[in-house]
C-alpha cells in the first residue's frame, strides 16, 4: 500500500507538535522532516533539538530528509533525537557508502536522495544497501514548486532496476505531489509520497491524504 509522508515544511511552525498530530490522526504513515542548512539549499529550517522535542509528543515514523552539506556530521544527533529514517543527498557527499553504513550503525534506516538533474547511475552500486531512494520531482529548497514531468521516467527506471535485481528498497517521491500527480507517480513505481501544501493547505486533511494515497 502507498505510504503518505506529509512534509512539515508546509506546517504552521508556531504549533508544530499539533501539526504533526493533525496529520498522523488523519492517517499519515510517516512525518517528513526537511532539514535545510542554508548552504546545500538556500533556506534554513530546523535542527535535531526540534526533532527531539517532537519525538516526546509523537510515536510516528520520523522521515528525516537532510538537505545539508556534510550530512555525516548530523547523523548521530538526528538518530539520537528520534529519527527513524535518515536520507542524505548524493550530490552533497564524496563517500556515499560510508554514510549509508554510518546511518545504519546509528539504528536508522538509510535513504539517499537525487535531485532532478542527477542520474540514477550515481547510486547503482548502493542500491543493495539502501532502504529507500528519494527522487526529487522539484529542485530542493522550496515548497510549493511545480512537478517536473521528466522525473517520471527516472522513477520508472529505478522501480524496474530494483525489481530486476531483487532488492528490498522503497521509492519515495518529493515535490509537487497532489491528488493528480500522485496517480502518475504511483503508476511509475513509487510507494512513499511526500506532500506538503496539498495536505497542510487542505480544508479536510484526512480526505487529502486519502486522495493522494489513491
Amino acid at each position: 500500500m502507498t505510504k503518505i509522508a506529509p512534509s512539515i515544511l508546509s506546517a504552521d511552525f508556531s504549533h508544530l507538535a499539533d501539526e504533526v498530530k493533525r496529520v498522523t490522526d488523519a492517517g499519515a504513515d510517516y512525518v517528513h522532516i526537511d532539514v535545510m542548512d542554508g548552504t546545500f539549499v538556500p533556506d534554513i529550517t530546523i535542527g535535531s533539538p526540534v526533532v527531539k522535542s517532537l519525538r516526546k509528543t509523537s510515536d510516528a515514523v520520523f522521515d528525516v530528509h537532510l538537505m545539508v552539506e556534510h550530512p555525516e556530521t548530523q547523523v548521530e544527533s538526528f538518530a539520537e533525537a528520534g529519527a527513524d529514517i535518515l536520507t542524505f543527498h548524493a550530490e552533497a557527499v564524496r563517500h556515499s557508502h560510508r554514510i549509508v553504513q554510518q546511518i545504519k550503525a546509528s539504528g536508522c534506516k538509510a535513504g539517499i536522495a537525487l535531485n532532478p538533474g542527477t542520474s540514477l547511475a550515481m547510486i547503482e552500486e548502493l542500491l543493495q544497501d539502501l532502504d529507500m531512494v528519494l527522487i526529487m520531482t522539484v529542485n530542493p529548497g522550496f515548497g510549493g514548486q511545480r512537478f517536473i514531468e521528466s522525473q517520471l521516467d527516472k522513477i520508472h527506471m529505478l522501480f524496474h532496476t530494483i525489481k530486476e535485481m531483487g532488492f528490498d528498497c522503497d521509492i519515495e517521491v518529493d515535490g509537487g505531489i497532489n491528488a493528480k500527480t500522485s496517480e502518475r507517480v504511483r503508476d511509475a513505481g513509487a510507494n512513499i509520497l511526500v506532500a506538503g501544501s496539498a495536505i497542510y493547505g487542505a480544508d479536510d486533511v484526512k480526505a487529502a491524504i486519502a486522495a493522494i494515497r489513491g
